[in-house]
């Protein structure tokens, strides 16, 4: 179990960001994931940008894409907070040093969390490109006991058992699949696509086996990455509304290896079978395909936070 982080340091990290933003009151929370770090760029107004490693408590962002800074400023009129790059437990920290920021945006006195990320996509159904709207969330971690909540209850934030069976708000949710609907330019000429699937969350930062792949899809699971749950849970626990939403970077490949005593007896008989050419996921690839959607994911997100 990872240590519990006292409320006394929340509360130092949300005092020296209220000394850093001179008033500034965020209503929404908005995580950027690998490659959309160039949402906060977006924002307008007042801007304000402060390094993490200025804030106490906090952590390195060290994954490449993830600038690591906070950005306030306004988006579609609304005061939003972006974080521009996010914490993973891949990155050696605990599960309580990722989610230790949704903690301090609480304290700030933000009500809704957006995050986004890049996913990879089990569904056949999704192309790469492909967004996906998280209704729901397979967490093998967390059913095995590695989630924030873990410890003795931090009843500042919520209570003991919150229940996540409507994590990710449906009126959010609504919200996000009119923007999509009625915005003809991303559907016909942007040729974006949305999907409402199951996230899966895995550790990482290696990508997932076949057979593990084979099993998510068993389980449930359209897409798989290695965030957003932990953040979400925690927002969850503090009261606040969770949207999130995937961008499908690759295609996961789980197709069953052709057996290797067959493959052999064959080539030994002089009647070699016809080799599978497969693209195994690279993070290269990740950020390539965030940044030929980045431009879209902003239309869409300013939509969404438009109506939120």
């Amino acid at each position: 179990m990872s240590p519990v982080i006292p409320y006394a340091i929340y509360e130092q990290a949300a005092d020296y960001v209220k000394s850093r933003i001179s008033g500034v009151s965020p209503e929404i929370g908005i995580v950027c994931g690998s490659g959309l770090g160039t949402l906060a760029d977006t924002l307008e107004g007042n801007i304000i940008k402060i390094k993490y490693e200025e804030i106490p408590g906090f952590m390195q962002s060290t994954a490449e894409g993830h600038l690591g800074q906070l950005v306030f400023g306004l988006l579609s009129g609304k005061q939003v907070v972006c974080m521009q790059g996010r914490l993973h437990c891949f990155e050696g920290y605990s599960i309580q040093q990722v989610t230790f920021p949704i903690r301090v945006f609480h304290l700030l006195g933000v009500k809704s969390l957006l995050a986004t990320n890049a996913a990879g996509g089990i569904n056949p159904n999704y192309e790469v490109g492909d967004v996906v709207l998280i209704a729901d969330h397979l967490s093998l971690p967390g059913i095995s006991g590695n989630t924030a909540l873990v410890g003795p209850n931090a009843a500042e934030f919520g209570p003991r058992f919150p229940s996540i069976s409507d994590l990710y708000t449906p009126r959010l949710r609504r919200i996000a699949a009119k923007a999509y609907l009625t915005n003809a330019y991303l559907r016909e000429e942007r040729k974006f696509r949305m999907h409402e699937g199951i996230y899966a969350w895995c550790y990482g930062p290696s990508y997932e086996s076949r057979a593990e792949l084979r099993a998510l899809k068993t389980l449930g699971a359209d897409i798989v990455g290695m965030s957003t749950i932990p953040e979400g849970i925690v927002a969850k626990h503090c009261g606040m509304e969770v949207l999130a939403i995937s961008l499908v970077s690759n295609k996961c490949v789980s197709r069953r290896e052709p057996d290797t005593i067959e493959v052999m007896a064959a080539e030994l008989a002089g009647q070699p079978l016809d080799a599978v050419v497969e693209e195994f996921p690279n993070h290269e690839e990740v950020l390539l395909v965030a940044a030929a959607r980045t431009a879209d994911i902003q239309v869409l997100v300013k939509s969404i936070v438009h109506e939120m």
